[in-house]
């Protein structure tokens, strides 16, 4: 497993943090809930190729 995937998760979740609190302190709080949302996405969607690896190699590892 390669370590940037850990630094590009980083990196969205600190772009992310920023965001909402420009957000908050400018009064759109609407507009954090989205920000968050879809930050959640863009991570889950970087992850889930490494979850199908850990399932495929579990499933060879107990011969499923």
């Amino acid at each position: 497993m390669d370590i940037d995937i850990i630094f590009k998760i980083a990196a969205v979740g600190l772009i992310v943090a920023v965001l909402n609190q420009v957000l908050s302190r400018s009064g759109k709080e609407e507009y954090t809930m989205i920000t968050t949302l879809s930050g959640i996405i863009i991570v889950l969607m970087m992850v889930i190729p490494y979850i199908t690896e850990l399932f495929r190699t579990v499933k060879s590892v107990f011969g499923l």
